[in-house]
């Protein structure tokens, strides 16, 4: 009789015998496999046992000695999306904040635009939820609320690429579309993002919007979300949140508002205060110049500079919407060599992502702009900042500024100031530790454009009543400006700017 793996016996065909043999050992290593796998302890089991070990090392990490991601004690889901993402050092806000919010702690975090602070907040969002295994029948668990619908997508946008290897559900509740479109989905989503009016619209009118279960709360921008006017209604929303959550809060700046908001939000919180060891308020990548230039010369100085930066990505800031409107259809019409895209808040929220799309695709471009743009939006590898016109404060020269030399990056920033502004804005800038030098207009390269547009004009009555709402929207918002030391619309040259429109 063969034995398995023996020899074939005297008059046995030896192939049948080793098919024997194979069947038998075949059987024999599947109830060995099947005899492991019960042995083996369930991957749900394996998973709270891997998460427990990660729990264990969150009161061994020291943010100094933190200089990639993974360094942290993170899942295995979060580091693959932040390795597929390209993301592998981390910033100062994110080394400073993550393990604190790992921990459980509250975190007031103050950074400059640029830090990289949606990271920050974003992953220790992702692990609380693992940690507890949250699926979608949990709920609600993480609330992001966001100053404007272009930050809210944007952070919506990091989320999905360093998330998308957890299982929870997103969400997007940012207003400029159907409510009712948005409440039937609004229970099934795990971490929203939304901006503060759209947010507290379903609170109040959508039946089944629960936030019982919520675990985190993050304020990002928190002094945008106030100086858009929702006080009442952030205080209104938090009122209708648990107490019993763990609550982060960022702001490039600390105002008076800002810490009543901490107050009423935070429970003893942990202060990261990423700038105050700075020396400046400003990216030291960030190059910072300012021109002073004649009212009725700032078409001219624009185009002139357009036209010497043509390989270059560029955002051009405006005091209005008709400013900008007006602008961007003569620099079409101008033809600087460059393409002209122009971002507003008349848009429809679908024209703004399109523009913003499309500007961030190009290599060069110039953007026009109002602050709509100044804050949060990340427009990679922007070249040159240019304030066409003097920001209301130096706090907003900072965050328009920001849109260049992010993360450690290079960028340059232009400031068109007129005389009458120069004293005023310079000692402000310099007040915030602003490092910006004067640089002076050569007038051989100064460009004439002057007759061009007027031949436009004439050409063109729509283009006209434009120049017309754009003369009045830029006074207007001179008058309105609250420092009169710097703004005074009666220090204007009023017909000589009327005629450079013309």
């Amino acid at each position: 009789m063969d034995r398995a793996g023996g020899a074939a016996g005297p008059g046995q065909d030896p192939v049948r015998s080793f098919e024997r043999w194979k069947k038998k050992y075949g059987k024999r290593q599947a109830r060995l496999q099947l005899q492991r796998k019960q042995r083996k302890r369930p991957e749900w089991q394996q998973e709270r046992e891997g998460i427990a070990r990660l729990q264990q090392r969150y009161a061994q990490i020291n943010a100094n000695e933190v200089e990639r991601f993974s360094d942290f004690p993170l899942s295995k889901k979060t580091l693959k999306g932040l390795q597929e993402s390209q993301y592998r050092m981390v910033t100062e806000i994110q080394r400073q904040t993550i393990g604190l919010a790992l921990q459980g702690r509250d975190v007031l975090g103050a950074a400059k635009t640029g830090s990289g602070k949606t990271l920050a907040f974003i992953i220790p969002a992702l692990e609380n939820l693992y940690r507890q295994q949250w699926t979608a029948t949990d709920g609600l668990g993480i609330l992001i609320i966001s100053p404007t619908r272009e930050l809210a997508y944007q952070t919506f946008e990091v989320l999905r690429k360093v998330g998308k290897n957890h299982d929870f559900s997103a969400g997007l509740i940012i207003g400029g579309k159907d409510l009712k479109q948005e409440s039937n989905r609004i229970h099934q989503i795990n971490i929203l993002i939304c901006t503060p009016g759209r947010l507290l619209q379903h609170m109040d009118e959508t039946s089944y919007f629960y936030a019982s279960n919520l675990q985190m709360l993050i304020l990002d921008e928190a002094d945008r979300i106030l100086d858009m006017g929702f006080a009442d209604t952030m205080n209104a929303i938090i009122e209708n949140l648990p107490k019993k959550r763990q609550t982060l809060l960022f702001s490039a700046t600390q105002t008076k508002s800002v810490k009543d908001l901490a107050r009423l939000s935070l429970k003893d919180p942990e202060y990261v205060w990423v700038h105050e060891k700075a020396k400046f308020s400003t990216p030291g990548t960030l190059d910072q110049n300012y021109v002073v230039c004649l009212l009725p010369q700032k078409i001219n100085m624009l185009y002139s500079f357009l036209r010497s930066h043509l390989n270059k990505k560029s955002i051009v800031f405006f005091a209005s919407c008709k400013e900008v409107q007006y602008l961007f259809r003569v620099f079409c019409r101008l033809r600087p060599g460059v393409p002209i895209l122009a971002l507003h808040g008349k848009q429809q929220q679908m024209k703004r992502m399109e523009v913003y799309n499309d500007f961030v695709r190009k290599k060069s471009a110039v953007l026009f702009a109002t602050d709509i743009a100044a804050r949060g939006l990340d427009f990679p590898a922007v070249n040159w900042v240019i304030q066409f016109d003097c920001p209301e404060d130096a706090n907003t020269y900072i965050h328009r500024v920001g849109r260049t030399a992010r993360y450690k990056e290079g960028g340059e920033a232009l400031l068109i100031l007129l005389p009458s502004e120069e004293k005023g804005m310079v000692q402000q800038l310099s007040q915030r530790r602003v490092p910006i030098n004067e640089t002076k207009i050569n007038p051989e390269k100064l460009v004439d454009v002057q007759k061009k547009v007027q031949a436009f004009l004439a050409q063109d009555q729509e283009l006209k009543e434009r120049a017309q709402r754009c003369f009045v929207s830029y006074l207007r918002s001179i008058y309105l400006m609250k420092n009169k030391e710097i703004f005074d619309v009666f220090m204007l040259p009023l017909a000589e700017y009327a005629l450079s429109l013309p």
